[in-house]
């Protein structure tokens, strides 16, 4: 008990000591806004028409109350300090590394790898993503819950009391509420069954029995099941109304889950050149796609081999193959081609096959015990320092994009994102270069246009950035900024039916588009006036 006690507050120390610098970071324009600062939900914090709209809504093309009403309840304590926001994530981060080492330490016993795995978990670079990011507090949101869920799960399966249960089910269900990630959770909870509970085997070991008691153990599990499918349905629903599901070739998205599994592990092993935005490409290169299969097949199969004797490579390799399968592409939603967030959960399953294997294949090695304690400490440090050198990118927009531009390419949603900060701190040189070198990647990037043209109205160039105007509705007819910022445009030129007519096709868009109501109202004021 002392042991365990002395591991979880240097955990949670550790933790802290690495992330603490979060509290002096800014919010982000990349979806923070989306969730906090240009949230009137949110940021007015806590009421009951704010929890109602919480339930009902599926902004940010997602069902998450849960997340929701934690941005809410920060609001209410820290209103729009970016400090007290970040740190909560950090708060929360901790603590479901708390109950991961408790987690496996229950269920297996090993004291060690599982804190090695804990620890591991709390320090990765993988996971800077998720806690340094206010807006993905439903990552670590519904992490917390997932490792309270599979404790609880736990004790019922010890201890079958039907109280337990209800418990495991209530807590699945904040999960998906946080983030349906957690739909692959009950899938899970059967590996797990396969070890450490080993509840598999029988009395008497025929393929009846064998059968019998993997459909008992199913049968446990159905109500889990049907809240993962209901969560599913409501979130494929609400990324078709957020507009978020993006139309890539089926083959394409199939390339690129083969080589995102491979690339994950890679990462995973040498978490470098990571990014807030890896952009999706054209095409991948064959020898690439081929590759990546045959990786995938062969650690499979090995796995599936040495299962028997091994039981946890088999669980921990599943673990990583399916709990990423909701967001490996298949069903590809946003630009990018993968994402560092997506491991939070997935990555544990690689960490229990190293944290399990290392000692098995380290027998015979004479000071075992202290050669891979070194190893591990190691393995540890190594991640805490880059975890603290990357999380020094997190401090504001500028700064991270102009990292994530170093290591990636072709990248023009975050040269776009660029311009739009630059453009806020008053860069409006800079920003019109960032516009620009977007659209050169994607020439019919609508947003670039549209921000090009803000920018270049703001320096005089009027006429430019009428064209910008234009071609953004080019592109998109239904852009009902643009059409406002053409008038605007149009007026400051002194062309008012130009205008008018600019700020009356905004309106045929969004009738209750408030801003072109009152500039066309002035306009029509004006042209009687003269």
């Amino acid at each position: 008990m002392r042991n365990i006690v002395v591991i979880c507050m240097t955990l949670v120390v550790v933790t802290f000591a690495i992330y603490v610098q979060v509290g002096n970071h800014q919010f982000l324009n990349f979806d923070d806004n989306l969730y906090v600062t240009d949230n009137p939900h949110v940021s007015s914090g806590i009421s009951g028409k704010n929890i109602a709209w919480a339930f009902s809504s599926v902004d940010a093309a997602n069902w998450h109350p849960v997340t929701w009403l934690s941005h809410m309840i920060d609001a209410q304590l820290y209103g729009m300090n970016p400090r007290g926001h970040h740190l909560s994530n950090v708060i929360i981060h901790a603590a479901s590394s708390l109950l991961l080492l408790l987690f496996l330490f229950r269920l297996t016993g090993s004291l060690w790898r599982s804190s090695f795995v804990a620890a591991l978990f709390a320090l990765h670079p993988l996971h800077v993503e998720s806690v340094a990011w206010v807006a993905e507090r439903k990552d670590v949101l519904s992490g917390f819950f997932w490792f309270l869920t599979l404790l609880l799960y736990f004790e019922f399966v010890t201890k079958r009391k039907p109280v337990l249960y209800l418990l495991t089910l209530l807590s699945f269900m904040f999960g998906l509420m946080s983030k349906p990630m957690l739909v692959t959770l009950p899938i899970v909870m059967l590996l797990l069954d396969f070890w450490p509970l080993d509840r598999y085997k029988s009395e008497e070991q025929g393929v009846r029995q064998l059968s019998g008691r993997a459909s008992s153990l199913i049968l446990e599990k159905i109500p889990f099941f049907v809240c993962s499918l209901l969560s599913g349905l409501i979130t494929i629903y609400a990324q078709h109304t957020g507009g978020a599901v993006t139309a890539t070739p089926i083959y394409l998205r199939i390339e690129n889950a083969l080589i995102a599994y491979v690339t994950y592990v890679f990462k995973t092993l040498w978490p470098h050149d990571l990014a807030v935005y890896y952009p999706m490409p054209l095409s991948f290169p064959l020898l690439q796609v081929i590759g990546s299969l045959l990786v995938l097949l062969f650690l499979s199969v090995t796995v599936i081999r040495v299962g028997r004797r091994y039981s946890y490579l088999t669980v921990g390799w599943f673990w990583f193959l399916i709990t990423l399968l909701p967001v490996i592409g298949l069903i590809h939603v946003g630009g990018q081609s993968i994402a560092d967030r997506y491991m939070y959960i997935p990555v544990i399953g690689l960490f229990i096959m190293v944290a399990w294997g290392m000692p098995d294949l380290a027998r015979g090695v004479p000071y075992r015990e202290k050669v891979l304690a070194i190893i591990a400490g190691a393995f540890i440090v190594a991640s805490a320092a880059v975890t603290w050198h990357q999380i020094g990118y997190w401090r504001d927009s500028i700064s991270l994009y102009r990292h994530t531009l170093q290591v990636t390419s072709g990248n023009a949603f975050i040269h776009h994102n660029l311009g739009v900060a630059l453009a806020e701190k008053g860069g409006l040189d800079e920003a019109i270069r960032e516009y620009r070198e977007a659209l050169f990647i994607k020439p019919n990037y609508a947003d670039a246009h549209n921000n090009l043209g803000i920018a270049l109205a703001r320096k005089g160039f009027l006429d430019a950035a009428i064209f910008e105007f234009q071609e953004t509705i080019r592109i998109q007819p239904d852009y009902v900024d643009a059409h406002n910022n053409l008038g605007i445009t149009f007026a400051r030129k002194g062309d008012w039916d130009g205008a008018i007519r600019a700020y009356q096709a905004a309106l045929r868009v969004n009738p209750g588009f408030m801003k072109a109501r009152d500039n066309l109202e002035s306009a029509l004021a004006y042209m009687r006036m003269r």
